[in-house]
């Protein structure tokens, strides 16, 4: 799950944030010291690579995580295709994880209540001072509630940029609206308080490295993290 951080993440990973004339292509990846998604420890060092086409609005992008420690860690690969016009996004997110190392749990694997795939919904908008975004599972592995139905897990998150000090700023707040065993929560409930710090390190006039540090919070399960994490990209 993610990124968001992508974000994170949270964030859904995306190739592009405005229409583009021309078809744009990412490559990138990120390395963490722990993997921390909406408030949850999904698995301690990994690294996590992006791929992404955009080409006017429309995007997809493919996304993974794959421990550096831990064998055990789960490992994930999502596709996500998303569109973008003026501040407005929306996208379908197919995630996929590898729990541990159970061989049955491959990826071609979409039986009704054996699969491992996750298919989740968003809409958001950017208000420039200010993004909101909405997220929902509709298919696949999701959770359930307290009744033991699917719960159409949901999850939803502000984000305010910010520049202070030579050092570009992001604040996070999310929450889960209603009770599902995705988030492990019996109501609403915050589960993501964060303040996120990125920089570029200078190591000669021609190449610098691009870090950022990251405090998270999760007030439903209080647990804390601070996550440091390299961003390798063109």
């Amino acid at each position: 799950m993610k990124k968001i951080v992508l974000f994170a993440l949270g964030l859904v990973a995306s190739a592009t944030t405005f229409a583009q004339e021309e078809i744009e292509t990412t490559v990138a990846t990120d390395v963490v010291s722990s993997y921390i998604w909406r408030g949850q420890d999904l698995g301690s060092a990994a690294i996590q690579p992006t791929l992404g086409i955009g080409y006017k609005g429309l995007s997809l992008t493919a996304w993974g995580s794959y421990g550096l420690t831990d064998p055990a860690d789960t490992k994930e690969f999502d596709l996500t295709v998303g569109y973008t016009i003026g501040g407005l996004n929306i996208g379908v997110t197919d995630y996929w994880f590898n729990a541990g190392l159970d061989p049955e749990n491959r990826y071609f694997k979409y039986d009704a209540h054996g699969t491992n795939h996750v298919f989740e919904a968003n809409i958001g908008y950017d208000f420039g001072v200010a993004s909101l975004q909405w997220y929902t599972n509709f298919s696949g592995n999701d959770g359930v509630n307290k009744d033991g139905d699917r719960a159409y897990s949901s999850y939803v998150e502000a984000t305010v940029p910010f520049r202070l000090a030579t050092v570009d700023w992001t604040a996070t707040a999310g929450a889960v609206p209603f009770a599902t065993d995705f988030y492990g929560t019996n109501g609403f409930a915050v589960t993501n308080l964060s303040l996120r710090a990125d920089k570029e390190i200078k190591v000669t006039d021609t190449f610098s490295i691009p870090i950022f540090g990251q405090v998270t919070a999760n007030p439903c399960s209080q647990k804390a993290y601070l996550v440091l994490g390299i961003s390798l990209h063109p």
